[in-house]
């Protein structure tokens, strides 16, 4: 085998390594969309809320920083925060109290509002 031949096949096996080592790191991370766009009927920007446990349906969709009512959401819904510069999401009992932990940009989670009565939209 050459010189060139070997140096070839070291470089293959250093990018297999580099993409195993990608994936594990992916695989690893908490639940996340893809930043940047619209992700399941989710503008970029907006906080979604989904009609149950999944990303299929409409979702209501909150864009501004602040305190946004919750009407007649009962059950566990997925909500999804695609805002962008650190912008956070919080659920509430109350209008805008005894709010919860914060969901940070490109996440999401399944949650029960039934108690939830508003959510907070805000920059980190």
């Amino acid at each position: 085998m050459s010189l060139s031949q070997t140096r070839r096949r070291r470089g293959v096996r250093g990018l297999a390594a580099l993409g195993l080592v990608s994936l594990t790191a992916m695989a690893t991370m908490a639940p996340a969309a893809v930043a940047g766009g619209t992700y399941a009927n989710c503008p970029y920007g907006y906080v979604c809320i989904y009609p149950g446990a999944s990303f299929s349906g409409t979702p209501l969709k909150y864009y501004t920083y602040g305190v946004h009512r919750l009407y007649n959401q009962y059950g566990v819904h997925r909500v999804f925060n695609n805002q962008y510069g650190g912008a956070i999401m919080r659920s509430c009992t109350g209008i805008g109290t005894g709010c919860g932990s914060a969901l940070a940009m490109y996440t999401y989670r399944d949650e029960n509002l039934t108690p939830i009565n508003s959510i907070v939209l805000a920059a980190r």
